[in-house]
């Protein structure tokens, strides 16, 4: 009798011991954030209708993820309200403007205001645009995307112009005339305001508008499923929130197997029927998508040179904020803030990296770069990674001069065709990684891929970016860091609901914001693209990115005054 009791309560011991065990590894398991299954309903609130009322704008905005849940300081608080309401857009009286009352660019016009006048270089030329609806009438309200340059075909030349909303109607823009001869004006209508208003309500509503997927893969088993910063239902997810940036990405849990086991990360595709009938119309090419605006009178005006000495101290203006921020002359980019030097030749550009590392981080616009410099200079050689094409990383050395070049992708959401999961990397991790110094080079860009998401997403990245470039300013200041901007691109139909200018705009005002003030140097890829006589391309053609390079090596090696 004692010896069965003895041995039920040494079972009951062990069951004990045994639970305890299983209690704690479960526990542990929950802390590991890149193995966490949840379900989605606790992380996720996009299809939630509660909203928040934003303190400085007075506009309530439908809560997104877990952004409401960031822990933001009264500082960065500010910030992103003051961003925000820097991005509001003005909107149509009513919420349904029939597609014959919206903005025709066929029956709108403009204006020089006073062409006969006697301009010289340096002067400003003003432009009125009046805009029109389908049946001819004059539009009483704003909101249109307009945008405008100045250009002379024969010299090769051109400047973008500064679009004033009227708020009526009636549109100003306003060019500053940097080089002699005659010079055209044309102005496009990108998208209508009624237009503007559906980009709107996708951004806000279906940011899950661009899908991913993710592959697990387990000895002979393999499962793909969808990914994404956030994603609807009640399924379990498997949480990929980053450690060090708290940046959310979630994968729906594979059925058989565990979330260790990704290997990759993919686009997955774009949905459709996104539109209604009537919405549909708002978007037409040869329409009302990047359609010119025509002149109702002279489209030129012919500007005499100024003395040679006025004319240089133009050129380098003190105002860091100048606009434009430069011009094209026989295609070549003079930025008007700095001297810069053209790298004609690849002697050039060698002289100028050698000993130095160089860093390009972000999306296939930065890619780019390290495609020209490996092309153009012989001796910088591509190393073999391994890597999938067009992805990365990639890197290339020239062992004479001691030069390094990387290329590496930024962390999701990103749609590349694949991404090996052990690739998938933050900027702000990878910048923390870095020693600096002044040998090395580091350039970003981050925008395309944050187009179809709340802006919230692309503040708080670049808000994780931008206190690692200031930590690595801080142990390195003479490290060299280079923002590159966004660009314009050709658009059509589909291509407006996910990567609409409008949203690379709005994207762009966002970084310049938040990466003043600190030592870092521009790129203005955005006016290097716009200001081009060539087609607008995602991937701007090469004369556009070997400009762009040499603005990049102007800053690595200035020019002595």
């Amino acid at each position: 009798m004692w010896r069965d009791s003895f041995r039920l309560q040494i079972f009951c011991l062990l069951l004990a011991i045994l639970a305890i065990v299983v209690l704690v590894h479960n526990f542990l398991q929950l802390e590991h954030l890149d193995d966490a299954t949840v379900s989605g309903s606790s992380w996720i609130t996009a299809n939630n209708d509660r909203q928040t009322l934003s303190r400085t704008t007075g506009i309530a905005r439908k809560l997104y993820c877990g952004y409401e849940r960031q822990r933001l300081s009264k500082r960065e608080q500010a910030e992103e309200e003051s961003l925000l309401a820097a991005l509001l857009w003005p909107k149509p009286p009513d919420d349904e403007i029939p597609f014959i009352q919206s903005t025709d660019p066929a029956h709108s016009d403009f204006v020089i205001v006073k062409p006969g006048v006697l301009f010289k270089v340096g002067d400003q030329l003003e432009v009125l645009v009046r805009m029109k609806d389908f049946r001819g009438k004059p539009k009483q309200y704003g909101g249109d995307y307009l945008q405008a340059r100045i250009h002379s075909p024969l010299l090769k030349a051109g400047a973008v112009g500064r679009v004033v909303d009227c708020h009526n109607g009636f549109y100003k823009v306003f060019f500053t005339l940097l080089w002699p001869g005659e010079v055209k004006v044309s102005v496009s209508l990108v998208h209508p305001s009624e237009a503007i208003q559906v980009l709107l309500r996708l951004r806000e509503e279906r940011p899950d508008r661009v899908y991913f997927k993710s592959s697990f893969k387990s000895g002979r088993f393999s499962e793909t499923t969808e990914c994404n910063v956030c994603l609807p239902g009640d399924l379990p997810v498997c949480n990929f929130t980053d450690l060090y940036t708290g940046e959310p990405w979630f994968c729906y849990k594979p059925r058989k197997l565990s979330c260790a086991s990704r290997i990759s990360h993919a686009k997955g595709g774009y949905q459709k029927g996104l539109l209604t009938q009537e919405e549909s119309l708002f978007f037409q090419s040869d329409v009302n998508i990047k359609m010119p605006i025509f002149p109702s009178g002279p489209d030129a005006v012919t500007v005499k040179p100024k003395a040679f000495a006025d004319s240089s101290a133009m050129d380098i203006a003190e105002d860091p904020n100048v606009s434009p921020s430069g011009y094209y002359y026989q295609d070549q980019w003079r930025p008007r803030t700095r001297r810069i030097h053209h790298f004609n030749e690849s002697e050039d550009v060698t002289k100028c990296l050698q000993g130095k590392v160089i860093h390009l981080f972000g999306d296939s616009t930065i890619r780019q770069w390290f495609e020209y410099l490996t092309a153009f200079v012989p001796d910088l050689v591509e190393f073999n990674l391994g890597s999938p094409k067009n992805v990365g990383p990639f890197m290339a050395v020239d062992l004479k001069r001691n030069i390094l070049l990387r290329f590496r992708c930024h962390g999701p959401p990103i749609r590349f065709t694949t991404v090996f999961s052990s690739e998938l990397r933050y900027i702000a991790n990878e910048l923390n990684g870095i020693v600096g110094g002044r040998n090395t080079v580091i350039a970003i860009t981050i925008w395309s891929h944050f187009s179809t998401f709340p802006v919230e997403v692309y503040i708080r990245r670049l808000r994780n970016i931008r206190r690692s470039i200031i930590q690595l300013l801080d142990r390195s200041p003479r490290t060299v860091i280079v923002i590159r901007t966004a660009n314009v691109q050709e658009l059509g139909p589909e291509v407006s609901l996910f990567n609409s200018d409008w949203y690379s705009y709005q994207l762009d005002s966002v970084m310049r914001k938040m990466f003043s003030g600190i030592a870092v140097h521009f790129v203005d890829a955005w006016e290097m693209s716009l200001a081009h006589h060539l087609p607008h391309n995602l991937h701007p053609n090469e004369i556009i990115v070997k400009n762009q390079i040499d603005a990049l090596l102007s800053y690595v090696c200035p020019l002595q005054t």
